[in-house]
């Protein structure tokens, strides 16, 4: 072979190797070398594994190594989601098949992206009130946002049953274990440790990580602010109807409560020394048993919700309260339609968790996503309606019904988040000032109907309740002793009430749809009261189609024989008499 062809040879070997490495960019992480793919100016890695399979042994147990692989490992496609029951309606659709081998990441970059560029992460955790989501619905692709100069990663958390589990024998098993049975909340620590390990083979800055959520994303959110476990694994959060940072007090005995019972409904007794062998035998779809956002409601089989642990996970609104969390800058809101309406606890709840962790120093920004996209036709954004435009990814959700006003309000959302995500202030050119919390001026910022941000003070600022936790409460005072009298005769007598899992109220003064009108508040019996506990006193000057006056809700978490987590709220009505029950709500 002539010296001329074998150079022509080397040369062409060269151009294909690099043509290659263009198309499929390989990076080396801990456990092996992925290679991934290029398009658009984003290079993408999918369904990178940071943890084992949860299947067979693993499963119930906290997330194992991953076994280290050889050669190079195809990361171009998604990864399992994790195990469930998809839900029909779900506003984004799963892209893969739910499996036990779940716990996979993703990863978007710049193309330009090297090694050590050291560009902010954003890390996102999704919703499905932990019993569905996963992170391969097309709306929640980084490719977007990685255009914009920061390394995207999403990640898979165990969800229902697989997420929180725990029983006599898993104590046994794993007696250890502070976090024991929130098996779900440990994936999450565990791939924010992948993502600071890792992270910088992809061009990412491990010491300025973003993790933003929505709905039980972002209350995860909230959890990982306040835990222990997690300190310094990210720099700022964003927290995205994530509820009021309330927490069960009973929830950990509920959740063994609901797990037994669970292995009851399937003929495996609490009491079986083979109990646990037993359950890890059940097929993955016998465990979702039907569980999923549209069964959720139903007691029947139990299922547990993840709870505050004392170690991993504490109560967050205690700990924001007390100043006991991540001292890191939050962003926090959510839509103007949310669950719960203007002052229920989406909206309500990030309005206080803005003043509580604001009051602590941290830089805090609060925001209201009030914008419909053309093609829904009706008013009102509601719950997870914001993601798209967080992400950019609009044009994704709303296909060739997206209009320019629709594009424009997901430019300037996704500019806020990336801007926040570099330094921690979302304020950057061209944009509307937005302005960091106070609980004196009240400002947020509204992404509003007409598709443009709106600064100002908080139009609800005034209406929104007065919350005092459970904690400050004088249990003596007559208000309470009003509200568990009531409790205790409606317990004694039985009483019954048409149910609603959307939780429906009763008032005995007025009389209009959905009110009952006359006689006392009286709810369905659901058996024996296992437990009853008072968490929180909300004062309200006053409430929809009520005459002015003052007025207390009184909020319980109540375990019945025949539901294991019901919220009971007593409404009572100050009467120159003293206090007197005058509604009741039940969900």
């Amino acid at each position: 072979m002539g010296v001329r062809r074998i150079w022509t040879l080397a040369v062409c070997a060269i151009i294909i190797s690099s043509a290659a490495s263009a198309v499929s960019p390989v990076v080396t992480t801990e456990s092996g070398r992925i290679r991934g793919s290029v398009n658009d100016g984003v290079k993408a890695w999918k369904g990178i594994p940071f943890a084992a399979t949860t299947a067979g042994a693993n499963r119930w147990r906290p997330p194992q190594p991953v076994a280290k692989w050889s050669g190079t490992r195809d990361a171009t496609s998604y990864g399992h989601d994790c195990m469930q029951l998809p839900f029909p309606s779900d506003a984004a659709p799963l892209g893969t098949t739910p499996s036990e081998d779940c716990l996979v990441m993703n990863v978007w970059a710049p193309a330009s992206a090297a090694k050590g560029a050291k560009l902010p992460v954003i890390a996102w955790i999704y919703g499905g009130g932990f019993v569905n989501g996963g992170s391969s619905p097309p709306t929640y692709s980084g490719a977007n946002m990685a255009r914009k100069g920061v390394v995207f990663v999403s990640f898979n958390y165990r969800l229902g049953r697989f997420g929180t589990f725990l029983t006599p024998q898993l104590i046994a098993e794993q007696p250890n274990d502070p976090a024991l049975g929130n098996f779900g909340y440990m994936d999450q620590l565990a791939a924010l440790k992948w993502i600071k390990r890792n992270v910088a083979a992809f061009g990412g800055d491990p010491g300025n990580v973003t993790i933003i959520g929505e709905s039980a994303g972002g209350m995860s959110v909230n959890t990982l602010l306040t835990s222990p476990m997690a300190q310094g694994l990210f720099q700022r959060a964003v927290v995205m109807s994530g509820g009021d940072g309330k927490t069960d007090p009973d929830g950990r005995a509920r959740a063994e409560q609901a797990s037994v019972a669970f292995g009851a409904s399937k003929g495996i007794p609490g009491d079986d020394p083979q109990a646990l062998a037993k359950l890890r035998a059940l097929a993955p779809d016998a465990v979702v048993d039907g569980l999923n956002l549209a069964s959720m409601g139903n007691p029947n089989p139990p299922h547990g919700s993840p709870f505050a642990d004392g170690a991993l996970a504490v109560d967050p609104a205690s700990a924001f309260a007390s100043g006991r969390f991540a001292h890191v800058p939050v962003m926090i809101g959510a839509t103007s339609a949310d669950i719960g309406g203007p002052t229920g606890f989406m909206i309500a709840g990030a309005h206080d968790l803005a003043g509580m962790i604001s009051a602590a120093g941290v830089p805090t920004y609060e925001y209201r996503f009030s914008y419909v996209a053309n093609s829904i036709g009706q008013p009102g954004a509601q719950h997870a309606s914001d993601i798209p435009f967080f992400f950019d990814t609009e044009g994704v959700k709303y296909g060739d019904k997206t209009t320019d006003r629709d594009r424009a309000m997901g430019r300037a959302i996704s500019a806020y988040i990336v801007n926040f995500a570099k330094t921690g202030d979302p304020n950057g050119a061209g944009l509307p000032k937005w302005q960091r919390y106070s609980k004196a001026e009240d400002p947020i910022i509204d992404f509003s109907e007409n598709g443009t941000a709106i600064p100002g003070k908080d139009p609800l600022g005034d209406k929104f309740p007065v919350v005092v936790p459970a904690a400050a409460v004088d249990r003596n005072g007559a208000d309470v002793a009003a509200a568990m009298a009531w409790l205790a005769l409606t317990d004694a007598q039985n009483w019954n009430q048409s149910w609603s899992s959307a939780g429906t109220m009763f008032q005995s003064r007025v009389s209009q749809a959905g009110w009952a009108s006359a006689g006392a508040p009286v709810r369905q019996p659901l058996g024996a009261v296992v437990s009853r506990t008072l968490q929180s006193i909300t004062k309200a000057n006053s409430l929809p189609g009520v005459p002015d006056g003052e007025y207390e809700l009184l909020q319980f978490r109540t375990a019945f024989a025949q539901k294991s987590d019901a919220t009971e709220t007593v409404v009572l009505a100050h009467e120159p008499s003293g206090w007197k029950v005058d509604g009741y709500f039940i969900r």
